[in-house]
């Protein structure tokens, strides 16, 4: 007998897969071929086709960590198709077998009869053009689909080595791209439905995660946006190691971000990381461990980077077109500014000014008085020197953790609303006021007022100090709160089409 060993398969779906087009291009195809199958669509469950007078199953048999899947064949029998095969179907389908009339069914017959009087089953008319080649090792396919008459391209790269094929995947550049199988594809091909595609940004202190759809139009819809606090850059010393603890927590709310990007269908996944990440002396075995968890790599992103698509992302959401305009963008170990007019940018970097750090100099997770306070943000002013003496521009953004709940706080949200945030106006007398408000209580005390985040209370004073920093150093009295940030930017630059 036979022993089937499982290969480990990745595939992925699209119209066009850029640098990977290229890779595949540059090989020597080991085969061609062309088919016309049939595909048994219910929804979820095993993959059962029609092809070449045969009645194909697989079943999947196991998820990678990394997501990569196992498909066990467990039939392949030959029309006439015996009753009993037919009730076998049904019932690897989960679904009620209909009336069978017949000891054995043609392929006609099993359409016509079976198929047709069913409404939980379609059958799916796909025809395939497999080019074949060999990656890294793996047996990869770059295939034509017409899907019900519907175009479509998907790549597959297949080894008993999941090693082998996750390398195989990332030589090909496709390592931001996720894994779908063929029940998953043909449901959203067939459904017409939007492309969607995520960005995790992994901060200092918290994990920022956006899913979001364009339509035909260009136009981005979100589907999930929220953020976890996972404190990365806890106890970190400047250039230091991130700490066991942090990676952990880190690293699986990351996996647990990119299997719920998974379940909302999400075509690629893109993560990047901020100050902790890039400071880091272990950022290394950081990224590694955040890859065997997922199966994707972060990329330590520089701040003047960071700060760019920031920048792109409050071009598009707040529509500033013309003036002089400075954003910025403060997080748990680090602020980026970048300085722009009408659409240039003209400067752009990033300074290691974060809550976080200051919280843990100055203990602003507890009450502090009035000495300590003036300490703070004489220290935070300190740091903040490249924006001293400028020109106050024309109009101040700000975006993050930090200002988001100081606006959440403003607007009293007991559940946070991105669109009652995106654009609201803070003047330098409501940070004050909230400066009061948490230096006279400590972290415990704060986790009760409404709008804060709790897992922020402990870092919201220092936050707070930094906005109010910012604003009395470029000379404004007012800014405008973007709840759009790097996640937005980093969408639109990858993704738009």
């Amino acid at each position: 007998m036979t022993t089937i060993v499982p290969r480990w398969e990745w595939r992925t779906f699209g119209s066009d897969f850029g640098t990977a087009e290229e890779v595949f291009a540059a090989l020597e195809p080991t085969a061609i071929q062309e088919s016309d199958e049939v595909y048994l669509r219910t929804g979820s469950g095993p993959i059962v086709k029609i092809r070449d007078g045969l009645m194909d199953v697989k079943v999947l048999q196991v998820v990678s960590p990394e997501g990569l899947e196992q498909w066990v064949p467990i039939m392949k029998e030959g029309f006439p198709l015996s009753a009993e095969n037919v009730a076998r179907v049904f019932a690897m389908l989960e679904i009620a077998t209909p009336p069978l009339h017949r000891d054995s069914y043609t392929l006609d017959q099993f359409l016509t009869e079976v198929l047709e009087s069913h409404p939980e089953v379609s059958a799916v008319p796909i025809h395939k053009r497999r080019v074949r080649y060999t990656l890294g090792g793996c047996m990869a396919e770059v295939t034509d689909l017409l899907v019900d008459g519907v175009p479509m391209r998907t790549i597959a790269i297949e080894s008993e080595d999941p090693n082998q094929v996750i390398a195989a995947v990332n030589s090909a550049g496709m390592q931001d791209l996720v894994n779908h199988n063929f029940v998953r594809a043909m449901t959203a091909i067939l459904a017409d439905q939007a492309a969607r595609y995520a960005v995790i940004d992994v901060g200092t202190n918290s994990v920022k995660f956006h899913v979001a759809e364009q339509s035909a139009d260009g136009r981005w819809t979100a589907i999930v946006d929220r953020a976890e606090l996972t404190r990365l850059g806890e106890g970190q010393v400047p250039n230091g190691p991130i700490s066991d603890d942090a990676m952990e927590r880190t690293g699986q709310a990351i996996a647990e971000m990119v299997d719920e990007a998974r379940q909302n269908r999400a075509r690629a996944i893109v993560l990047v990381g901020t100050a902790a990440l890039r400071t880091a002396s272990n950022r290394d075995e950081v990224i590694d461990h955040i890859r065997k968890r997922t199966g994707f790599v972060v990329e330590a992103i520089s701040g003047e980077e960071e700060a760019r698509l920031a920048y792109l992302a409050v071009k598009a959401e707040l529509g500033l077109d013309r003036g002089s305009l400075v954003v910025f963008d403060t997080g748990g170990g680090s602020s980026q500014f970048t300085f722009g007019e009408g659409d240039d940018v003209v400067e752009r970097f990033s300074v290691p000014v974060g809550a976080v750090r200051y919280t843990e100099t100055f203990g602003l997770d507890d009450v502090v008085g009035p000495d300590v306070l003036a300490s703070a943000l004489e220290a935070i002013a300190d740091d903040l020197s490249a924006i001293d003496g400028r020109p106050p521009p024309e109009a101040l953004v700000a975006m993050g953790g930090a200002v988001t709940n100081i606006t959440a706080v403003y607007h009293r949200l007991a559940t946070y609303d991105p669109d009652v945030v995106q654009g609201t106006i803070l003047d330098r007398d409501e940070i004050d006021r909230q400066i009061e408000m948490y230096r006279a209580q400590d972290a415990e005390a704060r986790r009760s007022i409404v709008g804060l985040q709790p897992k922020r209370a402990d870092v919201i004073l220092a936050g707070c100090c930094i906005v109010r920093t910012v604003m009395e150093n470029l000379g404004q009295e007012t800014l405008t709160v973007s709840d759009r940030g790097l996640r937005h930017g980093l969408l639109r630059e990858r993704f738009s089409t």
